[in-house]
């Protein structure tokens, strides 16, 4: 299969929404129009989907998402604290802003599958075998996952430092300043 092909595939397994000029969002799948707490529940679903601008067909996903997240920030229980969020801002425009786009996306991808896999662990469990899981046997499994977190958290950052340390010789560089 060419990557044109796998790409219209995987475009085509989106579910395309709709949205329209009144703000209101038509999901294509249903025939029907929904509210962005439906859109919300579609993504807590892991269902793919596309919004897109029905008039100009402009992806709007990303506007979309970030649009729930507000909602949820402003619903009373905040995920993200106003010295997190100052700090996501203050890496728009600078030489690292990609570098921790992915930082943030990678940890997040970790947190979740180290979610998944405890989740799978835990299914099924007894009240016995959760009692046993507290105790000092068994939490090894959740300590492992976490400390593989934290490593491969920490294998991130260290990434980062050096990718600034890499770009800031560069720069020195270029203005005649070598480092000492």
């Amino acid at each position: 299969m060419s990557e044109n092909q796998a790409t219209g595939a995987a475009a085509s397994a989106e579910r395309v929404i709709k949205k329209y000029p009144n703000r209101r969002l038509y999901d294509t799948q249903t025939s029907a129009y929904i509210t962005l707490a439906e859109v919300k529940a579609l993504v807590m679903q892991s269902e793919p989907i596309a919004v897109r601008d029905a008039k100009t067909g402009e992806d709007l996903t990303r506007s979309i998402l970030l649009q729930i997240i507000l909602e949820e920030e402003a619903g009373g229980a905040p995920m993200f604290s106003e010295a997190m969020l100052a700090n996501i801002i203050r890496y728009y425009g600078h030489a690292m802003q990609g570098f921790m786009g992915s930082y943030l996306e990678r940890n997040v991808q970790a947190f979740t599958e180290m979610q998944n896999r405890f989740a799978e662990q835990m299914q099924g469990m007894t009240p016995e075998t959760w009692r046993k899981m507290m105790g000092v046997q068994g939490f090894g499994d959740v300590a492992t996952m976490a400390g593989s977190y934290q490593e491969q958290s920490k294998q991130m950052f260290t990434q980062m430092q050096e990718q600034m340390q890499k770009q800031t010789e560069q720069m020195l560089g270029a203005f005649g300043i070598k480092k000492p």
